[in-house]
């Protein structure tokens, strides 16, 4: 440093720092606050941790998340409660089992919970997801369609012009009383014909299968599952049982993965499925 430079006072030195604003002011006090609130809640959860005797890893997981600007959440899912006769109903089934076709129509029955006549359903998993076809239960009524045998009232009936019925069924003896009346029915497409099965010498076998339901079979819209009615609570076994046997040829044996029954209250009961 020359003689020149002795004398010479730096011009950083000459130019003072100016004043802390108070803005500043105010958000370090909140921020040292903010700090001390922090460590005061990790605190707590510490000591919470440490008198239920749960480990280190626990205490230092608290610290982990604390640090993150979200809270730790402590909402837990609550599981759902049973009643004392659904526990005791599903009791009676082994749920590690498969059972027979007969033996889970018989515990469906004996293990539906409804005060009224519930219906019985199939849940049938491992199929490709869409349309899997058309189905007919044998042994399912639809109220969509009234199906009637011919006789005198219905004759009668017919010759006032009034048609209460969607399908007429009548037998070869019968089918001439028919003759006189085809303006009223024809037109309407319900002149007996045993091409459809109308016009029979057997019209009470007619009568159950033109009054049962058809159904498209059809899976969820993202789920390879099929949820379907296959009967009543109050209907014979042996209804129920060719009702799920129809429902297992169309799907096809080998596409299903699990099939299992239940009532509409009531717990399920998974099937064995023989190729």
């Amino acid at each position: 440093m020359s003689q020149s430079d002795k004398g010479f006072i730096p011009l950083k030195l000459l130019i003072k720092k100016p004043n802390m604003s108070k803005t500043t002011q105010e958000n370090k006090l909140k921020k040292n606050k903010l700090s001390e609130a922090k460590s005061r809640s990790i605190g707590t959860k510490v000591e919470e941790i440490v008198k239920t005797d749960e480990s280190q890893k626990a205490v230092e997981e608290v610290i982990e998340t604390s640090e993150a600007p979200q809270e730790v959440s402590t909402v837990q899912k609550v599981a759902k409660k049973r009643s004392k006769k659904y526990l005791a109903a599903k009791a009676k089934i082994d749920v590690t089992k498969y059972y027979s076709l007969k033996e889970a129509v018989k515990l469906v029955k004996e293990t539906s919970l409804s005060k009224f006549e519930g219906k019985i359903e199939a849940h049938v998993t491992g199929l490709d997801i869409g349309n899997i076809g058309e189905i007919t239960f044998p042994n399912l009524e639809t109220a969509s369609k009234k199906v009637v045998i011919l006789n005198d009232t219905i004759l009668a009936e017919i010759k006032e012009n009034k048609v209460n019925f969607d399908i007429l069924i009548a037998t070869p003896a019968t089918m001439p009383k028919l003759l006189p009346l085809a303006k009223v029915l024809g037109p309407k497409g319900l002149m007996p014909n045993p091409k459809n099965g109308t016009l029979t010498d057997k019209p009470e076998e007619s009568l159950k299968k033109l009054s049962v339901a058809k159904t498209i079979l059809k899976t969820e819209k993202k789920a390879p599952i099929i949820h379907i009615v296959v009967g009543k609570t109050s209907q014979p076994d042996s209804e129920i049982i060719a009702n799920v046997e129809e429902l297992i040829k169309v799907v096809k044996a080998n596409k299903i993965k699990k099939l299992a029954l239940c009532a509409t209250i009531g717990p399920c009961v998974k099937i064995m499925i023989t190729a």
